[in-house]
């Protein structure tokens, strides 16, 4: 059993709930040795979300354990919500951990996240912590799926960034974008430094969207409870790449003086955390000849 003791429900737009969990100091979950769920997931934060309206709800992402997903559910099964969709925003650990607890209602991903999770179906089931089972997608999806949640529309669409299979929701009545882990406060993640360059095209596609907020699954609660984040947390993540791909940040600055600018412009935050992931990416592009 996963404790969820320091699950936060919020509820950053109008019948769209956040269910945020981490950033609590001295505290493990799982284990003290080294795990995803304790030193990625916990340790930077993370959020799944519901969009909800008439008795119906797609939930983004199942979060980081089957407790967890039992707590998300119980509480939209609170508020009247008798049919669940769940959407994948791809196919890490971190974001399909609970899937067994949606399993009696479609659960969509795009098809590219349905071949990752096959194919990386023996390390996920047998990882620290198992996923176990691993439940995979009911249907695929690719670019532009449409769906209607309480007279809202919700778009799902493809955007190679971070992961290959990225999906974001984009509610375009609102101007909100539930944005997975395709933007992250403070820094993205690099998990495919050979398509960095790709990642930074596609950022710049996101930004033509007409965002007013986002709402991503790596932030600071503060910001997420306040409404979420505007177009220049995009902005920064972009810049961070562009910046990483020409060799900046090589002579060992910390994160913290390397994102200065963009944290006083208020585009990002500085959480302490990140610097450890900062290190990781300049280790994953230079293993890749980047």
């Amino acid at each position: 059993m996963t404790d969820t003791h320091s699950l936060r429900i919020l509820e950053p737009a109008p019948g769209v709930f956040a269910y945020y969990d981490g950033r609590v100091p001295g505290v493990r979950l799982h284990a003290a040795a080294e795990n995803w769920l304790d030193d990625g997931a916990y340790t930077l934060g993370i959020a799944s979300y519901a969009i909800v309206g008439d008795g119906e709800a797609i939930v983004f992402d199942s979060h980081i354990s089957l407790d967890h997903a039992r707590a998300v559910r119980r509480h939209l099964e609170g508020l009247g919500v008798v049919r669940f969709t769940l959407v994948l925003s791809h196919w890490h650990d971190d974001h399909v951990a609970g899937n067994a607890v949606f399993a009696d209602g479609p659960i969509l991903a795009h098809r590219l996240t349905h071949d990752a999770l096959i194919a990386n179906r023996d390390k996920l089931e047998s990882g620290a912590p198992p996923i176990r089972p691993l439940v995979l997608p009911t249907d695929t999806i690719d670019d532009g799926r449409v769906f209607t949640v309480g007279g809202r529309s919700v778009e799902a669409m493809h955007f190679a960034i971070h992961s290959a299979d990225g999906v974001v929701l984009w509610l375009p009545e609102a101007g909100v974008l539930l944005a997975g882990d395709v933007a992250e406060d403070t820094i993205t993640y690099i998990s495919e430094p050979e398509h960095t360059a790709t990642h930074i095209v596609e950022l710049a596609r996101l930004a033509d969207l007409p965002v007013e907020r986002i709402l991503p699954a790596h932030g600071a609660p503060d910001r997420i409870a306040a409404g979420g984040y505007d177009i220049g947390l995009i902005a920064a993540n972009r810049a961070y790449l562009q910046r990483l791909l020409v060799g900046e940040g090589r002579d060992g600055v910390p994160l913290a003086a390397f994102v200065a600018d963009d944290v006083a412009a208020g585009r990002i935050g500085y959480f302490p955390p990140y610097e450890a992931v900062h290190r990781a990416n300049l280790k994953a592009l230079a293993a890749a000849g980047l």
